[in-house]
Protein backbone atom coordinates (compact mmCIF):
# COMPACT_ATOMS: atom_id res chain seq x y z
CA UNK A 1 0.00 0.00 0.00
CA UNK A 2 1.50 3.43 -1.13
CA UNK A 3 2.33 5.94 1.48
CA UNK A 4 -0.56 8.23 1.12
CA UNK A 5 -2.97 5.94 2.34
CA UNK A 6 -1.78 4.96 5.37
CA UNK A 7 -4.38 6.85 7.41
CA UNK A 8 -7.80 5.56 7.43
CA UNK A 9 -10.68 8.01 5.90
CA UNK A 10 -13.66 8.23 8.24
CA UNK A 11 -17.22 8.97 7.87
CA UNK A 12 -18.25 11.68 10.19
CA UNK A 13 -14.67 13.98 8.55
CA UNK A 14 -17.42 15.12 6.36
CA UNK A 15 -20.43 16.12 9.07
CA UNK A 16 -17.09 17.59 10.92
CA UNK A 17 -16.41 19.88 7.71
CA UNK A 18 -19.80 20.72 7.65
CA UNK A 19 -19.96 21.86 11.17
CA UNK A 20 -17.07 24.62 11.27
CA UNK A 21 -19.61 26.95 9.97
CA UNK A 22 -21.64 26.55 12.73
CA UNK A 23 -21.33 29.10 15.75
CA UNK A 24 -21.63 25.77 18.20
CA UNK A 25 -18.86 24.30 19.76
CA UNK A 26 -17.89 21.09 17.95
CA UNK A 27 -17.41 18.34 20.72
CA UNK A 28 -15.95 15.41 19.10
CA UNK A 29 -15.93 12.76 22.04
CA UNK A 30 -15.07 8.56 21.54
CA UNK A 31 -13.35 5.91 23.56
CA UNK A 32 -9.22 6.46 23.33
CA UNK A 33 -7.49 5.68 20.25
CA UNK A 34 -10.16 5.67 18.18
CA UNK A 35 -8.86 8.33 15.87
CA UNK A 36 -10.17 11.20 17.69
CA UNK A 37 -6.87 13.46 17.56
CA UNK A 38 -6.19 12.75 13.64
CA UNK A 39 -9.48 13.95 12.68
CA UNK A 40 -8.97 17.12 14.58
CA UNK A 41 -5.75 17.29 12.81
CA UNK A 42 -7.47 16.69 8.90
CA UNK A 43 -9.53 19.47 10.15
CA UNK A 44 -7.13 22.20 10.88
CA UNK A 45 -5.09 20.91 7.71
CA UNK A 46 -8.22 21.61 6.07
CA UNK A 47 -9.00 25.10 7.35
CA UNK A 48 -5.21 26.20 6.87
CA UNK A 49 -5.27 25.42 3.47
CA UNK A 50 -7.95 27.52 2.94
CA UNK A 51 -6.34 30.51 4.51
CA UNK A 52 -8.09 30.26 8.13
CA UNK A 53 -6.11 30.71 11.15
CA UNK A 54 -5.78 28.03 13.60
CA UNK A 55 -4.49 27.12 16.77
CA UNK A 56 -3.84 23.78 18.43
CA UNK A 57 -3.84 23.00 22.60
CA UNK A 58 -3.92 19.28 24.42
CA UNK A 59 -4.43 19.26 27.64
CA UNK A 60 -1.63 16.01 27.07
CA UNK A 61 0.88 18.29 26.39
CA UNK A 62 2.44 19.62 30.04
CA UNK A 63 3.65 23.02 28.17
CA UNK A 64 -0.26 23.35 26.74
CA UNK A 65 -1.51 23.21 30.43
CA UNK A 66 -0.90 26.45 31.92
CA UNK A 67 -2.89 28.35 29.51
CA UNK A 68 -5.91 26.35 31.21
CA UNK A 69 -5.53 27.78 34.45
CA UNK A 70 -8.09 30.44 34.09
CA UNK A 71 -10.19 31.74 31.27
CA UNK A 72 -7.99 35.46 31.39
CA UNK A 73 -5.16 33.57 30.27
CA UNK A 74 -6.50 31.13 27.86
CA UNK A 75 -7.37 34.34 25.78
CA UNK A 76 -4.70 35.80 26.52
CA UNK A 77 -2.97 32.76 24.58
CA UNK A 78 -5.16 33.34 21.84
CA UNK A 79 -4.83 36.63 21.13
CA UNK A 80 -1.35 35.88 21.11
CA UNK A 81 -1.84 33.31 17.91
CA UNK A 82 -4.69 35.44 15.90
CA UNK A 83 -4.05 38.97 16.82
CA UNK A 84 -7.22 41.04 16.56
CA UNK A 85 -8.38 38.34 13.74
CA UNK A 86 -11.13 35.04 14.00
CA UNK A 87 -9.59 32.11 13.92
CA UNK A 88 -10.59 28.22 15.09
CA UNK A 89 -9.61 27.04 18.59
CA UNK A 90 -8.60 23.31 18.61
CA UNK A 91 -8.65 21.69 21.80
CA UNK A 92 -7.38 17.67 22.69
CA UNK A 93 -8.13 15.83 25.72
CA UNK A 94 -10.37 18.33 27.44
CA UNK A 95 -11.52 15.77 30.09
CA UNK A 96 -8.23 16.72 31.70
CA UNK A 97 -9.22 20.17 32.52
CA UNK A 98 -11.30 20.41 35.83
CA UNK A 99 -14.58 21.23 35.54
CA UNK A 100 -14.06 21.67 32.02
CA UNK A 101 -17.61 21.86 30.66
CA UNK A 102 -18.09 25.32 32.95
CA UNK A 103 -14.55 26.86 31.87
CA UNK A 104 -16.21 26.28 28.18
CA UNK A 105 -19.20 27.65 28.59
CA UNK A 106 -18.20 30.54 29.84
CA UNK A 107 -15.81 31.38 26.84
CA UNK A 108 -18.68 30.66 24.45
CA UNK A 109 -21.14 33.22 26.69
CA UNK A 110 -18.16 35.67 25.91
CA UNK A 111 -19.12 35.94 22.03
CA UNK A 112 -15.17 35.31 21.18
CA UNK A 113 -14.54 35.57 17.86
CA UNK A 114 -13.17 31.77 17.62
CA UNK A 115 -14.73 29.04 16.62
CA UNK A 116 -13.96 26.05 19.16
CA UNK A 117 -13.18 22.45 18.81
CA UNK A 118 -12.64 20.00 21.42
CA UNK A 119 -12.42 16.20 21.84
CA UNK A 120 -11.56 14.13 24.55
CA UNK A 121 -11.78 10.54 26.05
CA UNK A 122 -14.76 8.92 27.36
CA UNK A 123 -14.59 10.26 31.02
CA UNK A 124 -17.73 10.56 32.86
CA UNK A 125 -16.65 13.83 33.52
CA UNK A 126 -16.63 14.32 29.46
CA UNK A 127 -20.13 12.30 28.76
CA UNK A 128 -21.97 13.66 32.03
CA UNK A 129 -20.44 16.95 32.95
CA UNK A 130 -19.54 18.87 29.94
CA UNK A 131 -22.14 17.33 28.23
CA UNK A 132 -24.45 19.37 30.14
CA UNK A 133 -22.95 22.41 31.01
CA UNK A 134 -22.57 23.14 27.40
CA UNK A 135 -26.11 22.25 26.60
CA UNK A 136 -27.70 24.34 23.68
CA UNK A 137 -24.14 25.56 22.43
CA UNK A 138 -22.53 22.70 21.24
CA UNK A 139 -23.11 19.71 18.54
CA UNK A 140 -21.86 16.43 19.83
CA UNK A 141 -19.78 14.06 17.59
CA UNK A 142 -19.27 10.55 18.74
CA UNK A 143 -16.29 8.55 16.95
CA UNK A 144 -15.98 4.83 17.24
CA UNK A 145 -13.93 2.72 16.14
CA UNK A 146 -13.29 1.65 12.01
CA UNK A 147 -16.39 0.17 11.15
CA UNK A 148 -16.50 -2.63 8.68
CA UNK A 149 -17.27 0.09 5.58
CA UNK A 150 -14.57 2.07 6.55
CA UNK A 151 -12.22 -1.23 6.75
CA UNK A 152 -13.10 -2.63 3.60
CA UNK A 153 -12.42 0.38 1.86
CA UNK A 154 -9.10 1.16 3.47
CA UNK A 155 -7.79 -2.18 2.60
CA UNK A 156 -9.39 -2.28 -1.51
CA UNK A 157 -7.61 1.51 -0.89
CA UNK A 158 -10.96 2.88 -1.66
CA UNK A 159 -10.88 1.37 -5.15
CA UNK A 160 -14.78 0.55 -4.77
CA UNK A 161 -15.73 3.46 -2.33
CA UNK A 162 -18.54 4.96 -4.53
CA UNK A 163 -19.37 1.44 -5.28
CA UNK A 164 -19.29 -1.31 -2.43
CA UNK A 165 -22.62 -2.82 -1.81
CA UNK A 166 -21.36 -4.34 -5.55
CA UNK A 167 -17.93 -5.03 -4.11
CA UNK A 168 -19.41 -6.95 -1.58
CA UNK A 169 -21.62 -8.65 -3.53
CA UNK A 170 -19.51 -9.83 -6.37
CA UNK A 171 -16.64 -10.29 -4.58
CA UNK A 172 -18.00 -13.19 -1.92
CA UNK A 173 -14.72 -14.69 -1.25
CA UNK A 174 -12.75 -11.43 -0.51
CA UNK A 175 -16.03 -10.10 1.30
CA UNK A 176 -15.59 -12.82 4.00
CA UNK A 177 -12.20 -12.55 4.67
CA UNK A 178 -12.20 -9.16 5.24
CA UNK A 179 -15.48 -9.94 7.81
CA UNK A 180 -13.53 -12.57 9.29
CA UNK A 181 -10.56 -10.34 10.30
CA UNK A 182 -12.50 -7.84 11.45
CA UNK A 183 -14.17 -9.92 13.94
CA UNK A 184 -10.89 -11.38 14.71
CA UNK A 185 -9.01 -7.50 15.44
CA UNK A 186 -11.65 -5.33 15.53
CA UNK A 187 -11.75 -1.78 14.16
CA UNK A 188 -9.18 0.47 16.29
CA UNK A 189 -7.01 2.33 13.25
CA UNK A 190 -3.74 1.63 14.93
CA UNK A 191 -4.46 -2.18 15.40
CA UNK A 192 -6.12 -1.90 11.56
CA UNK A 193 -2.98 -0.69 10.24
CA UNK A 194 -0.50 -3.17 11.96
CA UNK A 195 1.72 -4.95 10.40
CA UNK A 196 1.38 -8.20 11.65
CA UNK A 197 -0.56 -10.29 14.36
CA UNK A 198 2.46 -9.06 16.92
CA UNK A 199 2.18 -5.85 16.24
CA UNK A 200 -1.70 -6.17 16.20
CA UNK A 201 -1.46 -7.92 19.85
CA UNK A 202 1.03 -4.75 21.33
CA UNK A 203 -1.17 -2.23 19.78
CA UNK A 204 -4.20 -3.38 21.19
CA UNK A 205 -2.30 -4.31 24.98
CA UNK A 206 -1.56 -0.73 24.76
CA UNK A 207 -5.01 0.39 24.35
CA UNK A 208 -6.64 -1.68 26.88
CA UNK A 209 -4.00 -1.45 29.51
CA UNK A 210 -4.01 2.49 28.54
CA UNK A 211 -7.80 2.14 29.37
CA UNK A 212 -7.77 0.67 32.86
CA UNK A 213 -5.35 2.39 34.25
CA UNK A 214 -6.13 5.91 33.08
CA UNK A 215 -9.81 6.19 32.27
CA UNK A 216 -10.65 4.07 35.24
CA UNK A 217 -7.75 3.92 37.63
CA UNK A 218 -7.43 7.74 37.63
CA UNK A 219 -10.57 9.36 36.16
CA UNK A 220 -13.02 7.32 37.46
CA UNK A 221 -11.53 6.71 40.72
CA UNK A 222 -12.50 2.93 40.52
CA UNK A 223 -11.18 0.64 43.50
CA UNK A 224 -10.63 -2.70 43.22
CA UNK A 225 -9.62 -2.71 39.47
CA UNK A 226 -9.27 -6.57 39.68
CA UNK A 227 -12.91 -6.83 40.18
CA UNK A 228 -13.53 -4.16 37.55
CA UNK A 229 -10.58 -6.80 35.07
CA UNK A 230 -13.04 -9.59 36.01
CA UNK A 231 -16.80 -7.82 34.57
CA UNK A 232 -15.10 -6.37 31.21
CA UNK A 233 -14.12 -10.54 31.18
CA UNK A 234 -16.89 -12.31 31.92
CA UNK A 235 -19.24 -9.75 30.00
CA UNK A 236 -16.94 -10.62 26.87
CA UNK A 237 -17.32 -14.17 27.45
CA UNK A 238 -21.09 -13.49 28.06
CA UNK A 239 -21.34 -11.25 24.47
CA UNK A 240 -25.09 -11.62 23.71
CA UNK A 241 -26.30 -13.56 26.58
CA UNK A 242 -28.94 -12.19 28.98
CA UNK A 243 -26.51 -11.05 32.83
CA UNK A 244 -27.63 -11.68 35.98
CA UNK A 245 -26.58 -9.10 38.25
CA UNK A 246 -26.95 -11.09 41.50
CA UNK A 247 -24.58 -13.73 39.90
CA UNK A 248 -22.05 -11.36 38.89
CA UNK A 249 -22.34 -9.71 42.41
CA UNK A 250 -21.42 -13.13 43.62
CA UNK A 251 -18.03 -13.71 40.89
CA UNK A 252 -16.56 -10.80 41.53
CA UNK A 253 -17.58 -9.95 45.46
CA UNK A 254 -18.53 -6.62 44.99
CA UNK A 255 -22.46 -5.59 45.43
CA UNK A 256 -24.91 -5.21 42.99
CA UNK A 257 -24.82 -1.89 43.21
CA UNK A 258 -20.98 -1.74 42.63
CA UNK A 259 -21.61 -4.03 39.46
CA UNK A 260 -24.30 -1.72 38.20
CA UNK A 261 -21.80 1.45 38.84
CA UNK A 262 -18.86 -0.63 36.62
CA UNK A 263 -21.24 -1.30 33.87
CA UNK A 264 -22.69 1.99 34.04
CA UNK A 265 -18.64 3.22 33.52
CA UNK A 266 -18.26 1.08 31.09
CA UNK A 267 -20.83 2.53 29.14
CA UNK A 268 -19.74 6.50 29.68
CA UNK A 269 -16.44 4.75 28.82
CA UNK A 270 -17.64 3.75 25.37
CA UNK A 271 -16.47 0.29 25.78
CA UNK A 272 -19.75 -1.47 26.54
CA UNK A 273 -23.64 -0.71 25.80
CA UNK A 274 -26.88 -2.44 26.84
CA UNK A 275 -29.77 -3.62 25.36
CA UNK A 276 -32.85 -4.11 27.12
CA UNK A 277 -35.71 -7.01 26.50
CA UNK A 278 -38.70 -5.56 24.56
CA UNK A 279 -41.81 -6.83 26.48
CA UNK A 280 -45.54 -6.51 26.18
CA UNK A 281 -46.36 -9.17 28.81
CA UNK A 282 -44.45 -9.30 32.21
CA UNK A 283 -45.80 -12.41 32.98
CA UNK A 284 -44.66 -14.21 29.90
CA UNK A 285 -41.26 -12.06 28.72
CA UNK A 286 -38.22 -11.19 30.41
CA UNK A 287 -38.05 -7.37 31.33
CA UNK A 288 -35.05 -6.74 33.37
CA UNK A 289 -31.83 -8.58 32.25
CA UNK A 290 -29.24 -6.37 29.80
CA UNK A 291 -27.28 -8.01 27.20
CA UNK A 292 -24.26 -6.34 27.15
CA UNK A 293 -22.10 -5.98 23.24
CA UNK A 294 -19.20 -3.84 22.97
CA UNK A 295 -18.02 -1.40 20.92
CA UNK A 296 -14.92 -2.79 19.75
CA UNK A 297 -14.40 -6.47 18.61
CA UNK A 298 -10.72 -6.38 19.12
CA UNK A 299 -10.71 -5.34 22.65
CA UNK A 300 -13.17 -7.24 23.60
CA UNK A 301 -11.44 -10.61 22.28
CA UNK A 302 -8.33 -9.42 23.74
CA UNK A 303 -9.85 -9.36 27.00
CA UNK A 304 -10.57 -12.65 27.22
CA UNK A 305 -7.51 -14.12 25.16
CA UNK A 306 -8.76 -14.49 21.44
CA UNK A 307 -7.79 -11.88 19.95
CA UNK A 308 -6.83 -12.55 16.19
CA UNK A 309 -8.48 -15.99 17.09
CA UNK A 310 -12.14 -15.09 18.07
CA UNK A 311 -13.98 -16.84 14.27
CA UNK A 312 -12.44 -19.89 15.36
CA UNK A 313 -14.06 -20.62 18.67
CA UNK A 314 -17.80 -21.92 19.26
CA UNK A 315 -18.55 -18.34 20.39
CA UNK A 316 -17.88 -16.91 16.80
CA UNK A 317 -22.11 -16.30 16.34
CA UNK A 318 -21.95 -14.43 19.02
CA UNK A 319 -19.08 -12.32 18.11
CA UNK A 320 -20.45 -11.75 14.35
CA UNK A 321 -24.10 -10.85 16.67
CA UNK A 322 -22.30 -7.86 18.13
CA UNK A 323 -20.97 -7.12 15.05
CA UNK A 324 -24.24 -6.49 13.62
CA UNK A 325 -25.78 -4.80 16.52
CA UNK A 326 -22.85 -2.21 15.63
CA UNK A 327 -24.35 -2.12 12.64
CA UNK A 328 -27.87 -1.20 13.22
CA UNK A 329 -27.08 1.06 16.10
CA UNK A 330 -25.32 3.19 13.31
CA UNK A 331 -28.22 2.55 10.80
CA UNK A 332 -30.92 3.62 13.19
CA UNK A 333 -28.39 6.94 14.37
CA UNK A 334 -30.37 10.12 14.92
CA UNK A 335 -34.06 7.99 13.81
CA UNK A 336 -35.76 8.06 17.46
CA UNK A 337 -35.40 4.09 16.99
CA UNK A 338 -34.69 1.51 19.42
CA UNK A 339 -33.02 -1.66 19.69
CA UNK A 340 -34.27 -4.34 22.16
CA UNK A 341 -34.03 -8.19 22.26
CA UNK A 342 -36.59 -10.58 23.10
CA UNK A 343 -37.07 -13.28 25.26
CA UNK A 344 -39.85 -15.55 26.67
CA UNK A 345 -39.30 -17.10 30.01
CA UNK A 346 -39.51 -20.34 27.71
CA UNK A 347 -36.57 -19.28 26.71
CA UNK A 348 -37.23 -18.28 23.01
CA UNK A 349 -35.36 -15.55 21.70
CA UNK A 350 -34.41 -12.99 19.08
CA UNK A 351 -31.66 -11.25 18.86
CA UNK A 352 -32.92 -7.55 18.32
CA UNK A 353 -36.05 -6.04 18.02
CA UNK A 354 -35.91 -2.79 15.95
CA UNK A 355 -39.00 -0.61 16.91
CA UNK A 356 -39.74 3.24 16.15
CA UNK A 357 -43.61 4.44 16.97
CA UNK A 358 -45.75 1.23 16.61
CA UNK A 359 -43.89 -0.18 13.99
CA UNK A 360 -42.03 -3.17 14.87
CA UNK A 361 -38.51 -5.34 13.24
CA UNK A 362 -37.55 -8.02 14.55
CA UNK A 363 -34.00 -9.22 13.68
CA UNK A 364 -32.51 -12.72 13.90
CA UNK A 365 -28.47 -13.08 13.60
CA UNK A 366 -27.03 -16.50 12.31
CA UNK A 367 -23.15 -17.01 11.51
CA UNK A 368 -23.74 -19.47 8.44
CA UNK A 369 -24.24 -19.89 5.29
CA UNK A 370 -27.61 -20.98 4.24
CA UNK A 371 -28.18 -23.21 1.01
CA UNK A 372 -32.34 -22.46 1.42
CA UNK A 373 -34.71 -20.12 3.68
CA UNK A 374 -34.90 -22.07 7.10
CA UNK A 375 -36.90 -20.39 10.09
CA UNK A 376 -36.54 -21.25 13.97
CA UNK A 377 -39.39 -21.71 16.14
CA UNK A 378 -38.46 -18.43 18.24
CA UNK A 379 -38.71 -16.18 15.28
CA UNK A 380 -41.80 -18.05 14.08
CA UNK A 381 -43.60 -17.67 17.43
CA UNK A 382 -42.71 -13.82 17.62
CA UNK A 383 -43.83 -12.91 14.61
CA UNK A 384 -47.41 -14.90 15.58
CA UNK A 385 -47.57 -12.99 18.44
CA UNK A 386 -46.76 -9.62 17.10
CA UNK A 387 -47.05 -9.97 13.25
CA UNK A 388 -44.94 -7.50 11.91
CA UNK A 389 -44.55 -6.23 8.29
CA UNK A 390 -41.06 -7.37 7.95
CA UNK A 391 -38.74 -9.27 9.55
CA UNK A 392 -34.93 -10.31 8.69
CA UNK A 393 -32.41 -13.34 9.14
CA UNK A 394 -29.19 -11.84 8.30
CA UNK A 395 -26.90 -14.08 7.68
CA UNK A 396 -23.23 -14.91 5.78
CA UNK A 397 -24.75 -15.07 2.22
CA UNK A 398 -28.12 -16.27 1.33
CA UNK A 399 -30.77 -13.55 -0.02
CA UNK A 400 -34.24 -15.17 0.04
CA UNK A 401 -37.92 -14.03 1.26
CA UNK A 402 -40.68 -16.01 2.21
CA UNK A 403 -43.85 -15.12 3.92
CA UNK A 404 -45.54 -16.08 7.02
CA UNK A 405 -48.57 -15.22 7.61
CA UNK A 406 -48.65 -11.51 6.88
CA UNK A 407 -44.67 -11.20 7.62
CA UNK A 408 -42.23 -11.06 4.56
CA UNK A 409 -39.32 -13.02 6.17
CA UNK A 410 -35.96 -11.34 4.37
CA UNK A 411 -32.85 -13.36 4.41
CA UNK A 412 -30.05 -10.92 3.84
CA UNK A 413 -26.04 -11.36 3.34
CA UNK A 414 -24.97 -8.81 6.35
CA UNK A 415 -23.56 -6.24 4.13
CA UNK A 416 -27.16 -5.74 2.60
CA UNK A 417 -27.87 -3.97 6.22
CA UNK A 418 -25.29 -1.81 6.12
CA UNK A 419 -26.48 2.20 6.15
CA UNK A 420 -30.44 0.80 5.32
CA UNK A 421 -33.57 1.36 6.64
CA UNK A 422 -35.32 -1.54 7.65
CA UNK A 423 -38.42 0.10 8.12
CA UNK A 424 -39.12 1.43 4.55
Amino acid sequence: MNEKKLFIKRDILEDLKRHLSKKEITLIVGPRQAGKTTLMMLLKDHLEKKGEKTAFLSLDFENDQKFFSSQIAFIEKLKLEFGNATGYVFIDEIQRKEDAGVFMKGLYDMSLPYKFIISGSGSVELKEKVHESLAGRKAMFEVYPVSFREFVNFKTEYKYSDRLADYFAIENTKTLNFLEEYLNFGGYPRVVTGSDLEEKKRIVAEIYGSYIEKDIAFLLKVEKLEAFGSLVKILASQTGKMINYSELSNTLGVSVATVKNYLWYLEKTFITEAVSPYFKNARKEITKSPVIYFHDLGLRNYSIGLFGMAVETDGSGFVFQNFIFNILKTNILFSGAKINYWRTKEKAEVDFILSLGDKIVPVEVKYANFKKPEINRSLKSFIEKYNPKKAFIVNKSLKDSLIIGKTEVNFVPFWEIIGKDVFR
